[in-house]
């Protein structure tokens, strides 16, 4: 068998097993096609049954809404002008309910104001007696009022101290530390003090008013003022004795 001939039998093998890949190819495309589409009508087939049964309960629901709706209109139906005259006559009866509660109050809110401060005493006509007599009675009111307010006031601050002692056993037993509140101190006001110290000592030494002498001068400094005799000396007495001879001569 010549070269030739060798070559052209591989070359018919070759071309025999691509046409047999490209085959199988085909037939693997082929067989996805038709489970993609088996799936694709599976879902489809789904998708109509869900739709159907959707329609079937809005049916089912419309039809009772409308037996609900002919039983409604058999029975009676609610005009809208009947409905505005309820509405009106709703608004009508809610406003005397109200007015008559407010007057409920008011009376009761009279008689307490009654019990505990008394009716109001006629003064007409009342001589001096009287007047005392009603003063003692408003007096003796009065003290009993401000003893009950103590009492409530102590009773109230006892109820509070006692809140806040169980406060904080519930917070002991929970292991909950409550911090207390600190007050806030800055660490650079020491060295803030002792700067403003030195400073104002300095502007102290600055400030000192220049003093003039004459200021510090004694009395005897002063050379128009005479001196005692004491401090004059022998010339001084002979001069006032010589003085006091001519006084006495001229006289």
């Amino acid at each position: 068998m010549s070269s030739s001939e060798e070559e052209y039998s591989s070359e018919e093998e070759y071309s025999s097993s691509e046409d047999e890949d490209s085959s199988e190819d085909e037939e693997a495309a082929k067989a996805r096609m038709a489970e993609e589409l088996a799936k694709r009508k599976v879902q489809l087939e789904e998708a109509q049954r869900k739709q159907a049964e959707i329609d079937m309960r809005k049916a089912e629901v419309r039809k009772r809404l409308e037996e609900q709706s002919a039983k409604k209109q058999k029975k009676g139906f609610m005009t809208p002008e009947r409905k505005k005259k309820l509405r009106m006559l709703l608004r009508k009866k809610a406003a005397e309910e109200l007015k008559k509660e407010q007057e409920r109050k008011a009376q009761e809110r009279r008689r307490i104001i009654d019990e505990r401060c008394g009716v109001a005493k006629n003064l007409d006509g009342a001589n001096e007696a009287e007047l005392q007599t009603i003063l003692r009675e408003f007096h003796k009111r009065i003290i009993g009022l401000e003893g009950d307010k103590w009492d409530l006031e102590y009773e109230i601050k006892m109820r509070d101290y006692q809140i806040n002692e169980l406060n904080t056993q519930v917070n002991d037993l929970r292991g909950k530390f409550i911090k207390p509140t600190l007050k806030k101190v800055s660490k650079y006001e020491n060295k803030f003090a002792k700067l403003q110290k030195k400073a104002a000592e300095f502007n102290f030494k600055n400030q000192l008013k220049t003093v003039k002498k004459k200021e510090f001068e004694m009395p005897e400094d002063d050379p128009n003022k005479t001196k005692p005799e004491w401090a004059a000396g022998p010339d001084a007495v002979k001069k006032t004795e010589g003085d006091a001879l001519a006084e006495e001569a001229v006289a």
